[in-house]
């Protein structure tokens, strides 16, 4: 996004979008590599656990229908899918009652389902990713599981952050809301 973040570590990255918006950076912040699709889980400043994960089939964006995954400063919104089975598709944020595997192939919609657990991020930085054409929330961009656990690692999504259904239901418990989230390249 900005060339002079390109060389701070994910942590400073985020500390220092929070420092520019006055906001107090957060025990537990995730970090989303859209170049390495990776998710990396720090609390209080140690990174505890790097993820596999996929975004968009599109170039990253915050512009509202450009199906692309948003960057900037995000927090987690809502935690949704307490309880639910890991593979539970979610229609609406919604569980069906159906595990991924129930759902055939044909089906419409099932290209790409939200499954296991949903955190909703909102944007928090006004103009880039929070408001107008350019809001994560109003998006309904999520970090979520995905019926492609084999894929994980290629652009897949259309603009979520896609994570294998075990390690989604793990990090759901390990986050809460307000918690950070930082996307960059």
């Amino acid at each position: 996004m900005d060339a002079l973040f390109t060389s701070l570590s994910p942590i400073d990255q985020a500390n220092k979008a929070c420092a520019r918006l006055g906001i107090k950076p957060g025990e537990r912040v995730l970090a989303v590599r859209i170049g390495t699709a990776t998710l990396q889980f720090y609390r209080s400043g140690e990174l505890v656990r790097s993820y596999g994960i996929s975004t968009s089939k599109r170039p990253p964006s915050n512009v509202k229908n450009s199906l692309g995954t948003p960057r900037g400063l995000h927090e987690i919104a809502e935690r949704i899918g307490a309880g639910q089975p890991p593979g539970m598709v979610f229609k609406s944020r919604v569980p069906t009652g159906r595990h991924f595997s129930e759902m055939l192939e044909r089906e419409p919609d099932n290209d790409n389902l939200i499954t296991s657990r949903i955190l909703w991020l909102r944007g928090l930085e006004p103009g880039v990713n929070r408001g107008g054409e350019v809001d994560t929330y109003e998006r309904y961009v999520y970090i979520h599981g995905t019926n492609h656990e084999d894929r994980i690692g290629e652009p897949l999504s259309a603009g979520c952050v896609l994570m294998r259904n075990i390690e989604i239901v793990a990090l759901y418990d390990e986050v809460r809301t307000g918690d950070l989230v930082w996307i960059a390249d």
